[in-house]
């Protein structure tokens, strides 16, 4: 249906009256007055309450009324409308405020001291926690939060000392005693707990906004402090008990270890630990491990008594881990270590290093070390006995002064089963450490240049040993990591020329007769040897090798040659042309020859220097050899004979 409109003079009517009632309410009222207009497109809110401006004004039918917290606030009609004047919001509080009875404070104080008392006796509390937990909220909230704090701390004080005259007696032993206390300390934690979560709005307010007052739980532990353990001979008992208990166990004997976990943190929490117990503590342990130290450091050898600290050691962990502070572990597991080690750190090193290393004990040399490393210049003395053991063992090896040729033999293969048997050591047992690989290095640098000259010859002669023909020792993969351990021994000898020229020796007689193992091992070991000393060491065998290369090229046009010349005799001669400079020196010898050979040298110098004019060719019959191949019923035989003993064919150009 369509809405009718009503007429202007009924709605002037109306709006006179609710000015009329709204502006009465005005005067009598203490509320604010909340008015805004619209102001064309432009909305504007502000509230204005001025008892003093009541100038008549139209009522603004747009005003909302609301309610907040049980105080009414009304529209108030515009103080000002003109556009951009400032408007104002005045809020006023209530002219009295609410008061509590005048007996409630006492009342409630009496309600929640019987509930204190209530858990202090382990009976149930006649009220809710909730109706307790608001009661501290209205007495914190009017103000007396510093007498309730005081009568709290009153009455828990009280049932504290009530509790010191069960320790005070002599009718319990040691352990007892401490399960009593224990069941003390177990009972005011739990009490205190359960008071704070009723006074938890005091502790947050009043203990909060007062730095000098201390938190609910601190003043339990004080109270606890003060009254029981700091009671001279609850305290002597309870430090003393604990102090047997440990030394029970250190005996061997099972313990309670909950019982000590929890009264060691008593004593934390209560902030005496280091004070009353940590230095007896300490104090017992350097007596236990002083006299221990002593007395088996007679009683067994190195091996046991290094196991026995590290059991030790393990041990005092383990009470760490279950139930001493970690504020202990340094000065405990230091005063292990002094007592136990730093105190016999030279018997532990002449009676043992020798030994274990004799006997190549990898695991008690491996525990030596991780011990010692942990006192002060431990293993900087194992390593200084460590050098004096490698010096005088590799001094036995090297020196002979009886002249025993079997034991020169067998030197160079015992250097390198010495050195291995180190390395294995340093690596294993020491960790790599760079101090024991750098002794080790000066104390085989020390013995094996002990005997002038002979060390170089006869590692020289191990190499020819390896390298020369018929040697099925070793696989190329053996020879090659072998040829790289006597290259260690080949950088501490001092004589590098005397081994020169041994190995140049050596090696001449495996190439001219052929009975070199492998060119590549040949080559290898060259290689290695330039590596070292640099190309001006190696240039003359490199030398030796090309002209041996040389000489197959030259030895193939010869036989070519030969096919257009007749053979005098039946007779294959081989010559090799090397280079004078390159190879060793041997002394000229007149050799009688038969006279096919001395026609076929003939032939071969006229082929020779035709190829190559103006060199000179010198025989050197000493080196030379013959192989006589001979048929025999029981088949062919290859025989091969030197000219003149100890000394192989060549021929020097």
């Amino acid at each position: 249906m369509p809405l009718s409109r009503a007429p202007d003079s009924v709605l002037q009517e109306q709006r006179k009256k609710d000015e009329h009632i709204h502006h009465k309410k005005r005067r009598h009222s203490g509320t604010n007055h909340l008015s805004h207009q619209n102001l064309g497109k432009k909305e504007e809110t502000s509230a204005s309450v001025n008892n003093m401006n009541d100038s008549p004004k139209r009522a603004n039918f747009s005003a909302l009324t609301s309610q907040s917290n049980g105080l009414n606030r009304h529209a108030s009609p515009l103080v000002n409308s003109k556009p951009g004047t400032t408007r104002k919001l005045i809020i006023k509080n209530f002219k009295e405020k609410p008061k509590l009875p005048d007996n409630y404070q006492h009342e409630t104080w009496l309600k929640l001291k019987e509930a204190v008392e209530a858990i202090h006796t382990s009976h149930s509390i006649k009220a809710s926690l909730e109706e307790l937990y608001q009661a501290v909220e209205n007495l914190c909230s009017h103000k007396v939060s510093t007498a309730l704090y005081d009568e709290l701390k009153l009455v828990c004080e009280c049932h504290v000392r009530s509790n010191i005259h069960q320790f005070l007696g002599d009718c319990v032993d040691s352990e007892q005693f401490l399960k009593h206390m224990n069941v003390c300390w177990q009972d005011h934690c739990r009490q205190m707990i359960m008071i704070r979560s009723i006074f938890l709005f005091l502790d947050r307010t009043y203990v909060l906004q007062n730095s000098a007052v201390a938190s609910i739980w601190d003043m339990g532990l004080e109270l606890f402090r003060l009254h029981i353990i700091s009671n001279n001979t609850v305290q002597t008992r309870t430090i003393d008990g604990l102090l047997m208990l440990i030394e029970r166990e250190r005996n061997g004997e099972a313990i309670d270890r909950q019982l000590l976990k929890n009264l060691l943190r008593m004593l934390s929490d209560l902030q005496i630990y280091q004070s009353s117990f940590e230095k007896k503590f300490l104090e017992k342990t350097d007596c236990l491990y002083a006299a221990e130290g002593q007395r088996l450091m007679q009683e067994r050898d190195v091996p046991e008594y290094l196991s026995h600290v590290d059991k030790r050691l393990h041990e005092e962990n383990e009470r760490l881990l279950h139930y001493l502070d970690q504020t202990t572990r340094k000065p405990l597991i230091s005063r292990v270590e002094y007592q136990l080690l730093a105190q016999h750190l030279s018997s532990i090193l002449q009676k043992g290093v020798e030994q274990l290393l004799e006997m190549n004990k990898i695991s008690i040399l491996t525990l030596m070390y991780q011990l010692l490393g942990r006192v002060k210049d431990g293993l900087k003395e194992m390593c200084f006995t460590f050098a004096i053991y490698l010096k005088k063992k590799g001094k036995l090896i090297v020196t002979n002064p009886e002249g025993d040729i079997e034991k020169d033999k067998d030197m160079v293969q015992q250097l390198l089963d010495f050195k291995d048997q180190t390395e294995n050591i340093i690596n294993t047992c020491f960790a790599k450490n760079e101090k024991f690989v750098n002794a080790t290095k000066e104390s085989f640098e020390y013995f094996i240049n002990q005997r002038q000259n002979k060390p170089a010859e006869l590692i020289a002669k191990y190499v020819d040993s390896k390298l020369r023909a018929g040697n099925k020792e070793a696989t190329e993969e053996e020879l090659e990591r072998l040829l790289d351990k006597i290259m260690v021994l080949f950088r501490f000898i001092h004589g590098k020329d005397v081994f020169e020229a041994f190995y140049k020796k050596d090696l001449a007689k495996r190439l001219l007769v052929g009975k070199s193992a492998s060119v590549d091992a040949e080559k290898s070991m060259l290689s290695k040897l330039k590596q070292e000393c640099g190309g001006g060491f190696t240039s003359k065998l490199e030398g030796m090798f090309k002209d041996m290369e040389l000489s197959k090229d030259i030895m193939l046009a010869f036989k070519q040659h030969m096919t257009s010349v007749q053979a005098p005799g039946n007779i294959e001669m081989t010559v090799n042309i090397l280079t004078m400079g390159h190879w060793p020196t041997y002394i000229p010898m007149d050799v009688h020859i038969p006279v096919e050979m001395v026609k076929f040298q003939e032939i071969f110098k006229k082929f020779y220097l035709g190829k190559h004019s103006g060199r000179k060719l010198q025989w050197q019959s000493t080196l030379g050899h013959c192989v006589l191949k001979a048929s025999f019923a029981e088949g062919k035989k290859r025989i091969t004979s030197i000219l003149i003993p100890d000394i192989m064919p060549s021929y020097v150009q």
